[in-house]
């Protein structure tokens, strides 16, 4: 753990154990997207599935990236992930973006992958409120997220025609935001 960097924390007002629980619930939420959205990936076929199959895969990746960029924040301030995975998958922030049961439609398994971007759009802007001024790594970190995931979001959303976001699907990178929270 680095002392100093919680030290710092909780001198400038921020509940460190509340901010720890809430990273862990955002890297639980991250671990199982990335699980859920493999299977929804896997699930988009035909003609109009396959023109989506891309962009739910970087999301997906990115979510993998967002959760091995938020552990060593975890452990830093003296949290630590659970020893058990299904502990870890109930806590997670965000509900499990499920296949919807008829898979075929591929409109439902967009409204599934828009509403789990929305909700981490959600718990990220939630984190960088708490911590904006006061814990600038892990507001860096969430905001460095946020960004990806508001990303994710307009892609999914203008798929369902809920109008255009001047978005662009990135090539040949993924986590532009993150990245440099991973070297």
């Amino acid at each position: 753990m680095a002392q100093v960097a919680r030290e710092m924390v909780e001198k400038s007002g921020v509940k460190v154990d509340q901010l720890v629980e809430l990273l862990v619930k955002n890297a639980a939420a991250e671990l199982t997207t990335f699980y859920y959205y493999t299977i929804l990936r896997v699930n988009l076929i035909g003609l109009e599935g396959e023109g989506i199959k891309e962009i739910a895969e970087t999301a997906r990746i990115e979510d993998r990236n967002h959760f091995e960029a938020l552990v060593p924040r975890i452990y830093e301030l003296g949290g630590e992930l659970p020893a058990n995975m299904k502990d870890f998958h109930d806590l997670s922030a965000c509900p499990p973006a499920s296949l919807p049961k008829d898979p075929t439609k591929t409109r439902d398994v967009l409204k599934v992958l828009v509403e789990a971007e929305r909700c981490a759009v959600r718990g990220y802007t939630y984190i960088c409120n708490l911590t904006a001024g006061k814990d600038h790594r892990t507001y860096d970190l969430a905001l460095a997220i946020l960004n990806e995931e508001i990303e994710h979001e307009s892609w999914f959303s203008e798929f369902l025609g809920e109008g255009p976001s001047g978005h662009f699907m990135r090539r040949g990178e993924t986590s532009p935001f993150v990245g440099k929270f991973l070297r």
